[in-house]
């Protein structure tokens, strides 16, 4: 009987050894998988610094003068004119704030669209042109709502600098 027990206790052991043995070479497998993401995480914070350093050095303006200088004749710039700047509230709508039409809208000014396409597409027969579907493309338009500029109070939320940091 102790013969017995002797062999089921050393095989216990054995296999506690074994799954002991995986659980190390898993966990060492782990520790270099985070060793070399590690490795490559600072790898890509070394280039975008580097980048950073180096779009420094390509966007200086005296950098950017001399360029201008040098290819005037090619490209043609001209300086932005103060009239050609908007400011935030002046922007359109984003598409996900513009209002969904109303359905019953749309029907409505789809019949007053398709009176007034007749009586254009009768005018323009009794001239003599050809109707060229237009009557039929102006009945199927729908309404387009025109977006309201946002308010300053909204702007200021939403307005990011030009910064490059995150």
């Amino acid at each position: 009987m102790l013969k017995t027990f002797d062999l089921v206790l050393i095989g216990v052991m054995t296999a506690t050894a074994a799954v002991t043995y995986t659980i190390k070479h898993r966990a060492e497998l782990k520790v270099e998988e985070v060793h070399r993401l590690e490795a490559e995480i600072k790898l890509e914070k070394d280039t975008i610094d580097l980048l950073k350093a180096d779009w420094a050095l390509q966007s200086q303006p005296n950098r950017l003068e001399r360029l201008v200088k040098a290819y005037n004749e090619e490209l043609k710039l001209q300086p932005t004119e103060s009239t050609a700047l908007v400011h935030a509230k002046e922007l359109p709508m984003l598409k996900s704030e513009v209002p969904v039409p109303d359905v019953t809208e749309g029907k409505a000014s789809a019949k007053g669209a398709t009176v007034a396409s007749a009586k254009s597409a009768t005018v323009a027969s009794a001239k003599g042109a050809p109707d060229t579907k237009g009557a039929q493309a102006t009945a199927k338009a729908q309404p387009i709502p025109v977006p309201a500029p946002r308010g300053e109070a909204e702007d200021a939320d939403q307005i990011e600098t030009g910064s490059v940091e995150e």
